[in-house]
């Protein structure tokens, strides 16, 4: 990524996102006019290979694109990166004809791409998924109900995970155009934090699509591959809200005074920071290091996916996500109290960086999930250990 294309993403960022806390936390309707002119901006979906009209950013460099927008806005930010995950699905899993004109016209017109995974009774254990497909004829029928799912209602196109209602272990993920009737949105969560975000519980009452839409290979393999992109760049907004946080108790500190002298030259002060920026430091080496490998194994992956569904999770996807959202509560923790009774309240943006940073512990697998995989996949198995 060049100098000058993380330059206007900051600018956008300052222009647009920061001073706007109040605005961003408090359910703005979907889509944000702010995410309209990202994609005036040339910056919407800035991932998408070039062939389909995109930047072709890469993963590692979307980690500090990721950053400095959630600096601005952690939810802002989400809304922006989540479709990484259906237009990976797209392209590596996606029949062309499917495929092509999706991320063309993500590319051109700055929409969305959404994933229905999460349900009520599975929550994390995905093999327990309920919703299922029927095929009649050349088209497949889809019945059941998702629990969060961020940017439905503004999408163009729904990747849902379904089981079949003739084989329950055969599970699939496929594309359901936002306008397909028995497509409904029950609710939106009323999140704590990231509220920015649109994330819906969502009920499928006969959808019908064709059968092309359905993607290559098993449907949970597919989710997992992908997942990897977007726990790194969860991981990669931690960054951008403790980076927020540390500006912001330096601002406070330039004024506060404490015995009598500005409390940035506090010695207690001056050691919490310097530990706020070494975990920034590592937090941020941590998913760079992460979206390198990914972005590695993307471009070894074959046209079918074969790659991808072969690495499934990856130990440091995992481990960025894991070890962000504990840095990164860290530095909201500290930063809160830094600003003693203020931090506590809604009159002042720290609060909301707050909650905002809790989503990064919970979203896409909370830390005992991360744990466990961790656990199942590099621990017990002797020859993956390093």
């Amino acid at each position: 990524m060049t100098a000058e294309l993380l330059k206007r993403v900051r600018d956008f960022t300052a222009a647009e996102l920061i001073g706007k806390d109040q605005h961003f936390d408090s359910l703005p309707e979907q889509p944000t006019a702010e995410a309209s002119r990202l994609h005036a901006a040339g910056l919407a979906n800035w991932w998408i290979p070039q062939q389909y009209g995109g930047d072709g950013v890469s993963l590692t460099d979307s980690v500090d694109v990721v950053s400095e927008l959630a600096y601005g806005d952690a939810g802002f930010a989400f809304s922006a990166f989540l479709p990484v995950l259906g237009t990976l699905m797209l392209q590596h899993f996606g029949e062309e004809e499917l495929a092509r004109p999706a991320l063309e016209g993500l590319a051109s017109e700055g929409g969305r791409v959404a994933v229905l995974g999460s349900e009520e009774e599975a929550g994390s254990e995905l093999v327990r998924t309920a919703t299922t497909f029927r095929t009649e004829g050349d088209r497949l029928v889809l019945t059941g109900d998702k629990y969060f799912s961020t940017n439905t209602d503004a999408a163009d196109l729904l990747m849902v995970l379904a089981r079949s209602s003739d084989d329950e272990a055969d599970f699939a993920v496929i594309a359901v155009p936002r306008d397909t009737p028995g497509v409904e949105m029950v609710k939106r969560w009323d999140l704590l934090g990231v509220r920015s975000t649109g994330t819906y519980r969502v009920r499928l009452d006969g959808c019908s699509v064709p059968a092309t839409h359905r993607l290559r290979g098993n449907g949970l393999r597919v989710l997992e591959a992908v997942l990897n992109a977007s726990r790194i760049l969860i991981a990669a907004s931690a960054v951008g809200i403790a980076r927020r946080i540390r500006d912001l108790s330096m601002e406070y500190a330039a004024a506060k005074r404490l015995r009598g002298a500005p409390l940035a030259e506090n010695a207690v002060f001056a050691g919490k920071l310097g530990q706020m920026e070494a975990l920034i430091d590592v937090m941020r080496n941590q998913c760079r290091a992460a979206a390198a490998e990914l972005d590695g194994v993307l471009a070894a992956a074959d046209g079918g996916g074969t790659g991808l569904h072969r690495v499934g999770t990856l130990r440091s996807a995992l481990a960025a996500k894991l070890y962000c959202g504990q840095a990164g509560w860290d530095v909201a923790s500290a930063g809160s109290e830094l600003f003693g009774g203020l931090g506590y309240t809604q009159d002042h943006p720290i609060g909301k960086l707050v909650r905002d940073m809790r989503y990064v512990a919970i979203i896409e697998g909370g830390e005992d999930i991360m744990r466990d995989l961790l656990y199942a996949r590099y621990v017990l198995p002797a020859r993956k250990r390093r």
